[in-house]
């Protein structure tokens, strides 16, 4: 099957969208089907040079860091480099860019030709929309154009966000949501709290499609007691954020609990809210951004892990601790309710409550053997929840719509 993924964010980006699109992207790869990734140009990537004979993608190989030095870069069709992150397992095209004014880590795509272009030379069978807001809404006017399927993957609770950094827009948010997906074949969404949201604004033909998790990477067995000392030198119980510094995450609920006696908090992650959050918590180690081994040693040596956002359509961090076997606490809002069963793998606290937060932060801190067996019982929840049974799961989406198109051209 040839399969285009038009996503909002692609590695080297940090984020839900950009994780779920590469792990989407190796197992259609491995499974012998043919993706290729049309994406926002990240700035200061290396340029790339063709492949596949689609305008502007990027051979798979490599690393992070970019292709080898001597390999030449050759422009694409409008005569401007291309750019991506080459340790894609497919082609990769990267259409023009600008930063998000206040938070120049997310970029925005720019119009651009490549989309349409990459979708014809790429002879597309199906569509995938991975986030569609920007990009995607332009990739379903594509596939529409083209009489192409399309499954939309809802990823990101915009409307949230507007009501965060705006104040307003919500109700926007959500019309522009609606009308992507309601042009859609099929939307998938991460967690049963994204469905109710997208049917109660109207969106129709929902199904449930949640997120793996690597329980190889991700294990109890990488607690590093060394890491432990480094981090709490004084013994201290260590209770760990990871994810993104910025306003909607709300990390500042966490100021309350590291006041505890004998608690350590350690954020990791980098963002807009960075310099913020250092001044509202004081005692806090900061780490930055930690990927791959390093951050699964991190969530392993944890002793309990703490997501604050109430805005998450699924929560990718929360499995990633329970696959460590680190205890969870977590707002009672979005994905997270899916996640964490309270009282047994974690405790769901009220959203934007600090001193609920502190509460439960505190409930652990003083019992380690409840926090142990809701370690232990995360992990046990989570083994079968492999980035390989996720991806058959898409699959088997896939066909159903190309089945249902099928019927409808009889």
């Amino acid at each position: 099957m040839r399969v285009v993924i038009v996503t909002e964010s692609f590695p080297p980006d940090v984020n839900g969208v950009a994780h779920c699109t590469l792990q989407t992207a190796r197992h259609l790869a491995a499974r012998g089907h043919e993706p290729l990734v049309i994406a926002p140009a990240t700035a200061g990537a290396p340029t790339t040079f063709r492949s596949s004979g689609v305008p502007g993608t990027a051979p798979a190989g490599g690393d992070l860091a970019g292709p080898p030095a001597s390999a030449a870069p050759h422009p694409d069709a409008t005569g401007t480099p291309d750019l991506f992150a080459s340790d894609a397992p497919c082609p990769v095209v990267r259409v023009p860019s600008l930063p998000l004014p206040g938070y120049s880590q997310v970029r925005v795509a720019l119009p651009s030709r490549r989309l349409t272009a990459a979708l014809v030379a790429h002879r597309a069978e199906l569509v995938h929309l991975a986030g569609p807001f920007v990009l995607g809404v332009r990739g379903m006017a594509a596939a529409a154009r083209l009489g192409l399927p399309a499954v939309a993957v809802y990823q990101t609770d915009l409307a949230g966000y507007a009501r965060t950094y705006l104040g307003a827009g919500e109700n926007t948010a959500w019309r522009r949501m609606r009308a992507v997906h309601g042009a859609a074949d099929r939307t998938l969404a991460p967690s049963t709290a994204a469905i109710r949201d997208l049917t109660a604004h109207g969106v129709e033909r929902v199904r449930l499609w949640p997120r793996g998790v690597d329980t190889v990477r991700f294990r109890p067995g990488l607690r590093d007691e060394a890491l432990r000392h480094r981090l709490a030198p004084g013994g201290e119980k260590i209770v760990g954020y990871v994810g993104r510094l910025a306003p909607e995450k709300h990390v500042e609920l966490l100021a309350g609990a590291g006041r505890l006696p004998g608690v350590r908090i350690v954020v990791v992650g980098d963002g807009p809210s960075a310099t913020s959050l250092r001044a509202a918590l004081p005692g806090a180690v900061f780490l930055g951004r930690r990927t791959g081994d390093d951050l699964a040693r991190l969530f392993a040596s944890l002793d309990m892990f703490v997501h604050t956002g109430p805005y998450e359509t699924f929560c990718q961090t929360v499995q990633e601790a329970m696959a460590s076997g680190v205890p969870v606490i977590a707002p009672a809002a979005g994905g997270p309710l899916d996640l964490v069963d309270h009282g047994r793998t974690g405790l769901l606290v009220a959203p934007h409550d600090a001193d609920a937060v502190r509460a439960a932060v505190g409930a652990l801190a003083v019992d380690p053997t409840r926090a142990s067996a809701y370690g232990r019982a995360g992990r046990a929840t989570v083994e079968g929840r492999t980035w390989e049974a996720v991806g058959d799961q898409l699959l088997d989406h896939y066909d159903e719509v190309l089945r249902g198109r099928t019927a409808v051209a009889a």
